[in-house]
């Protein structure tokens, strides 16, 4: 069997595509014929406490459930066209088995590592954040800096004839 495929019950029946009025004993009634039946299960919806559209259909013989996939397939009841399939194994909560299928403390150490990944992601972000405040704090002070030493040049020139006549000669040498 390959990987990720679950093997089928050849007694068991899927039947998909049921209308709402279809219950347990119309769905047994309706497969009856085709051979001595185990047992009907039409799972509920907890919150509406109705069928979710299918079923499954158990037979005492897997020729018998055979020949009730050959004809039930594509045939309409209660106006809904069913879909009959084999039906895979019932799957427990949790990974590819179901959690039953493995003790608890199995995944524990892919549990550890993702933990540790986690936290190591964090500190990571953390550090990345803390480099960039630090960064932009920087790049404020060296733009504050830059905009003071233009006021004091401001000034000094303000202050000073000399440098106001240097000032003046740079600016008419640069036009």
């Amino acid at each position: 069997m390959a990987a990720g495929q679950q093997a089928v019950q050849k007694n068991t029946l899927y039947v998909g595509g049921l209308a709402e009025e279809v219950n347990e004993s119309i769905l047994h009634a309706a497969f009856i014929p085709f051979g001595d039946i185990k047992d009907v299960k039409t799972p509920l919806d907890q919150a509406t406490q109705k069928h979710r559209s299918f079923g499954f259909v158990t037979f005492l013989e897997r020729d018998d459930a055979a020949s009730a996939m050959d004809n039930m397939d594509g045939a309409e009841l209660y106006g809904r066209v069913l879909t009959v399939n084999y039906a895979l194994p019932e799957r427990i909560k949790g990974g590819e088995q179901g959690w039953a299928a493995q003790p608890i403390w199995a995944d524990a150490d892919t549990w550890f590592e993702r933990q540790q990944q986690e936290e190591e992601m964090q500190r990571f972000q953390a550090e990345n954040r803390a480099a960039m405040q630090a960064a932009e704090e920087l790049h404020r002070k060296k733009m504050a800096q830059e905009r003071e030493g233009e006021r004091e040049d401001e000034a000094e020139t303000k202050d000073d004839p000399m440098a106001r006549a240097e000032a003046e000669a740079l600016k008419q040498s640069q036009e």
